[in-house]
Order: C-alpha cells, then structure tokens, then sequence
C-alpha cells in the first residue's frame, strides 16, 4: 500500500475518535453547496456522517457512501435510517441518474479525480452539482498556528480539481467557530491521518504537546471551553442541463 493509500484507509479503526473529534460544517457553506428545492443528495466519502446529519436536519433525502466499515458503523449509531453503503467515489454503488447533488466533506483529496468525475456525473441527473468542502483552521489566532506547529499540520490550498462534463467551477469561503474543551481537541488532533499512522511513541508525544499547550498558552490557560476558528473552503460545479 503507498503513503497515500495508507493514509486514505487509516481512519476506520479510529472511526469513535473521528466522530468525538471532528467538527461539523457551517449552515451557511450548506446554503451555498445544495441547490434550491428538495435535490436529492449523496454524502460521499460520508465518515461518521458528520455532514449527513446536517443534511438530514434539513429534511432532504440523503444516501451515506464511505469506503470504511468502521465509520459507517459509527454514521449508522450517529444517522441512523439514513442509507449507508460501502463504496468509492471511483465506484458508486448506485445507480445512474440517482442523487441531484453529491457532496464531498474534507475528502475530495483522497479521490482520484480522473476516475471519480465521470462516476458522479452517472449517479447524477442532467444539471446535477457536485459540491466540495473543507474545514481550514484558521491560523491566523495565535494558539491555533501553534497548535499546526505542533501537529506538524501542512493545511495548504485543497485540490479542486472537477473539470468535464461539469461547468465552470465556483469557490467560496466562510469563515466560523466551533466551542470546544480540551478533550475534544484532543481527539480532533487523534483522528488526523497522520497522527493515526504514527507510532504509539510518536503518537503519544504529540498529543501530551498538544495537552501543553492548552493547558499552557495564554488564549486558553485554565478554560474548559474555547473558540477554534476555521475556514470552510468549499467549491462547485454543476452538470448541463
């Protein structure tokens, strides 16, 4: 398995921590990503279904797709009756013409785009949409640039990469805060990718930084809630008609 593989397929053992750790999305970069109406959406690259359940609070339907049993055990406890199917985005388990929009939440990096585009557009409807999104931190606060230095974190720009059939592609950014303690931070930091793959050393060492800092740097010393800023990065592109 290469380094990319290993990284892709590293988050199903560590599905709790994933769904205890990482936060969720901003109603307004939703706004932006779901067509008007009542479109019928897919999750894909769902997780634990962090964007699943915000999608079903809407009241639409939405189909879960993840690679990884473990998460979608976790998406099942967290989302359930929300249909949850084991697949890629190089190979959709469902067929043509089936969803309105597919939606990729901090995942759209680890597909291979190539082999991805055409296999959204099949499961989409003439004028469908494909939406993207990332949560950046936003490391323009001080304790959460130190909290990248410490991760060892690489945020840079995500790969937006769509091109045909879909149209032009359209970006935007919103910027929010989610509250979170000390706990759940670690956890956030526990569930990166690259934290997963590390030795229990490493690993260990990491995250009793992490705990320093919160328990140290002056942003967050002796509080038991704090503001993490992000960066929802998010771009779209839609099918013709």
């Amino acid at each position: 398995m290469n380094d990319h593989a290993a990284h892709a397929n590293s988050f199903g053992p560590a599905a709790s921590i994933y769904e205890r750790g990482r936060p969720s999305y901003p109603d307004a970069a939703l706004d932006w990503l779901l067509p008007p109406g009542r479109p019928r959406v897919v999750d894909l690259g769902a997780g634990t279904g962090k964007l699943t359940r915000q999608i079903r609070a809407r009241g639409l339907d939405v189909t879960a797709v993840d690679p990884s049993p473990g998460m979608l055990d976790e998406l099942a406890r967290a989302v359930p009756g929300v249909p949850a199917l084991r697949g890629t985005a190089e190979d959709i388990p469902l067929p043509d013409d089936a969803a309105d929009v597919v939606l990729v939440a901090q995942a759209w990096h680890w597909v291979d785009p190539a082999q991805a585009v055409p296999e959204i557009a099949r499961i989409l409807a003439p004028g469908g949409r494909l939406g993207l999104i990332w949560n950046l931190r936003d490391e323009r606060t001080d304790w959460v640039r130190r909290l990248g230095e410490v991760i060892g974190s690489q945020q840079g720009d995500p790969e937006t990469t769509i091109g045909p059939p879909f149209g032009p592609l359209e970006q935007a950014t919103f910027e929010w805060v989610e509250t979170l303690g000390p706990d759940r931070l670690i956890d956030m930091v526990a569930s990166r990718s690259a934290v997963i793959l590390m030795t229990p050393v490493d690993r260990a060492a990491v995250l009793n930084e992490v705990r320093r800092l919160a328990a140290t740097h002056p942003q967050l010393v002796g509080r038991t809630e704090f503001a993490l800023p992000y960066v929802a990065d998010c771009a779209r592109a839609d099918l013709p008609t």
